[in-house]
């Protein structure tokens, strides 16, 4: 599973990508906060069967926050939003979001261990897999969604997993590393893992180096 530090790489390749003459170091540090945020419902675990991965990790809180966002705007000069912080703050605001279905989220979602994004309104933890292939013989191939019965049954079968509910899933961290079994006799091994594959190393490289890169130029080139 992607660490904290991997999860904030992903939002300063957003950042960068989307924050235009917003980007500075506040922004970057607001999304950031966003994605230690999410992964706070490791703590949630500790008192409640709705733990990481579930608490902080369903869309809803993206969903929430754009509907009252655009509730806001709607306001126009009245807009809080704009009152407080200007057209910079909207940008910003809108970007965290994006970041926080993205880089939150969306990173879970799509790897080892999947996120169960439609807690409350549906508790199931999902791990999105698979692939997309052009074949010569058979076309256009996916296996992330079975569509077998829309074409007679001929489609590869999905890679992606229901893993089971809130109740059924409980993901190891370093706050609870044996949700299964509660307390357990001797020391435990509180594991705080940075990277754990080669595709998150090259993710934690590219992302910090982008952001950093990002500042270096924004500091240095002129504004036209």
């Amino acid at each position: 599973m992607p660490s904290t530090v991997v999860h904030m790489a992903v939002a300063g390749l957003i950042g960068a990508a989307l924050l235009g003459t917003a980007f500075d170091r506040r922004s970057v540090l607001i999304l950031f906060g966003a994605m230690i945020a999410a992964d706070l419902d490791s703590f949630v675990g500790l008192v409640s069967v709705v733990g990481h991965r579930t608490a902080f990790h369903t869309l809803l809180v993206p969903i929430t926050a754009t509907v009252v966002l655009l509730v806001d705007l709607r306001r126009g000069a009245g807009s809080w939003v704009r009152r407080r912080w200007g057209p910079r703050g909207v940008r910003i605001t809108w970007v965290t979001i994006v970041a926080y279905a993205g880089a939150a989220i969306g990173l879970d979602l799509f790897s080892a261990g999947g996120a169960n994004p439609l807690w409350p309104l549906h508790d199931q933890f999902y791990v999105i897999d698979g692939k997309i292939e052009l074949s010569s013989r058979r076309g256009i191939v996916q296996t992330f969604v079975d569509l077998g019965s829309e074409r007679g049954g001929d489609a590869s079968s999905s890679e992606t997993v229901a893993r089971g509910t809130s109740r059924d899933v409980n993901v190891s961290t370093g706050i609870d590393p044996n949700p299964d079994v509660g307390d357990t006799a001797g020391p435990v091994d509180r594991v705080f893992p940075v990277v754990r594959s080669g595709w998150q190393l090259l993710v934690l490289v590219v992302g910090t180096t982008v952001t950093a890169a990002r500042f270096y130029v924004d500091q240095t080139v002129p504004a036209e």
